[in-house]
């Protein structure tokens, strides 16, 4: 749906009910003046004209008296409009953000019927000057009250049409799509300024949509905040295709942009790199998504999934795009994530936001080019990553945090092998590499659930036909106690619901395995000589 169909919906329906208002006024009025004309006063007066002309016959008397009340008429309908327009939209500025008003103000519906009032009101008290004895200008009285009757008229609609307008949900989606526009330079305008003058729009507008998005979870508004994520993640997912065509000197990072306080943090080495590799708007918008991100972990932390899953989007849009400078400023942010959630020693948000980080690496994978240098390198240095979450988590004392990394790893193992990527054996080793001798209890039931995913594992390999890496994982396991082996044995054999017995976004068991891989399971377990001796 093009982004200005519901503002195309929204004037349309103003301009029937406009209408709908004036026939039925016209309708009223036309038959209560017939009633008059024809029955009742028929039998008292003689007409001399007909009906449609008596009403446009004025006379000096009559209008002297009418015109100075129709001006105030209009003056009170101009104060009425100003009263209500100034009051929401000052309430929603200062809800959401303070670029509601420019917004307003730069709408050509809102100038436009401000402006009628305003020409409405001192044109009705022009004419009341100009009426004499000797002359009543007909054209000029008949434009007046045409006008103030269009000032009445129009209040109902243009009400509904400004509460519309302010409708957080299009205020948000209003300012995404101008931000975008205004920066790519495809507002209509001839390269809408100078450089410099683009690059703030660009900064402003997202800097705006992250202050909704945290002023929103301040007050619980979740619908409101993930709107905001989601017009930050829909302005940046859009770029990739536009960046191509911009100029060079969009990309290079000036004394002005170089001020923004998000840039003046930055060393001077790694501003450079942005302007080099044009990611310095990527850069921004992901760091206010981040913003985004650490308000939700202090006020709302299901919100940081719904950041997560935008942050994802926009890797994913760099993958379609070819960007992969882009792409490795998302898996930084990835990084960055789990670092707060596991500081924070928030599991379930370090649970989702692997989920998502997963599925990004999964898309890399599944990418047209992901048998290149680059794809295989980034697959392993991502794998690296979450092996040393799953440590950091692990020291922490948050196991379930470790033991989904593990079955994260298995995830990506298992993509590789069916795709078989060049990095495969090396994701392998990082796999088997996550778990280390237990030092107390809770360390060791952490880490049993990492040797259930390399079982679970190894049972794919031996469906697919890989022994090799099969027996790699069973010779990282051979020093096992056979009481350890049984029990993870018995409890992955034990499992026969595929689905989750809580509601999760993953919406399957970690240690679920089909039946047709439970025979490879026993398979494995069945090579284990303290198995066969216990």
């Amino acid at each position: 749906m093009p982004p200005h169909a519901p503002r195309q919906r929204q004037r349309r329906r103003s301009l029937l009910t406009l209408a709908a208002l004036a026939a039925l006024a016209v309708c009223v009025f036309a038959a209560f003046w017939l009633l008059d004309y024809f029955v009742i006063d028929a039998a008292t007066a003689h007409h001399k004209e007909g009906p449609l002309r008596q009403i446009f016959n004025y006379d000096a008397f009559t209008m002297q008296n009418a015109l100075g009340s129709l001006s105030q008429v209009i003056a009170a309908v101009l104060g009425i409009a100003i009263t209500v327009v100034s009051i929401v939209v000052q309430l929603a500025a200062t809800r959401y953000t303070s670029r509601v008003a420019d917004l307003f103000f730069r709408d050509k519906i809102n100038l436009g019927v401000m402006g009628f009032f305003v020409i409405a009101c001192v044109e009705s008290v022009w004419v009341s000057f100009v009426v004499r004895g000797d002359f009543v200008p007909q054209a000029t009285i008949t434009a007046t009250v045409l006008m103030s009757s269009g000032s009445l008229l129009i209040l109902v609609p243009y009400f509904a049409y400004v509460f519309d307008f302010l409708d957080p949900e299009k205020v948000i989606a209003r300012i995404g799509v101008q931000t975008l526009e205004r920066a790519t330079a495809r507002d209509g305008k001839k390269r809408a300024g100078t450089v410099t003058d683009r690059q703030a729009q660009a900064v402003s507008g997202l800097a705006h949509l992250a202050d909704i998005a945290v002023n929103a979870l301040g007050q619980k508004d979740k619908v409101i905040a993930s709107d905001a994520s989601a017009a930050l993640r829909r302005l940046l997912v859009d770029y990739q295709d536009r960046k191509a065509a911009l100029e060079p000197e969009w990309f290079s990072i000036g004394a002005p942009l170089r001020a923004d306080p998000d840039f003046v943090a930055l060393a001077a080495d790694s501003l450079d790199d942005l302007g080099r590799n044009r990611t310095w708007l990527e850069w921004k918008g992901l760091r206010q998504i981040r913003e985004v991100f650490g308000a939700a972990l202090d006020s709302m932390p299901e919100m940081a999934h719904v950041v997560a899953i935008d942050t994802r989007y926009v890797g994913e849009a760099a993958l379609a795009a070819a960007n992969r400078e882009v792409f490795s400023l998302t898996v930084k942010f990835m990084n960055t994530y789990l670092r707060a959630a596991l500081n924070a020693r928030d599991v379930r948000t370090a649970y989702n936001v692997l989920n998502q980080y997963r599925q990004l690496t999964e898309a890399l994978l599944a990418a047209p080019a992901a048998a290149d240098g680059w794809t295989l390198a980034t697959v392993i240095e991502i794998a690296g990553h979450f092996k040393y979450y799953a440590r950091l988590a692990h020291s922490s004392g948050m196991g379930f945090v470790t033991e989904t990394v593990a079955y994260d790893l298995c995830a990506l193992c298992e993509v590789a092998s069916a795709r078989r990527a060049g990095c495969h054996d090396r994701l392998l080793a990082i796999f088997l590499e996550v778990d280390k001798e237990p030092e107390n209890q809770a360390e060791e039931r952490a880490l049993r659930g990492v040797r259930k995913a390399q079982a679970k594992l190894a049972s794919y390999y031996l469906m697919s036909g890989e022994a090799a890496r099969a027996r790699a994982i069973f010779d990282d396991m051979a020093n096992e106690s056979a009481e350890r082996l049984r029990s993870i044995r018995d409890e992955m054999l034990a499992i026969t619901s595929k689905d989750f017995w809580e509601v999760v976004d993953r919406g399957t068991n970690f240690d679920y395995v089909p039946e047709a891989r439970k025979e490879k399971l026993r398979q494995f377990f069945s090579g284990f000589a303290a198995l066969a001796r216990a």
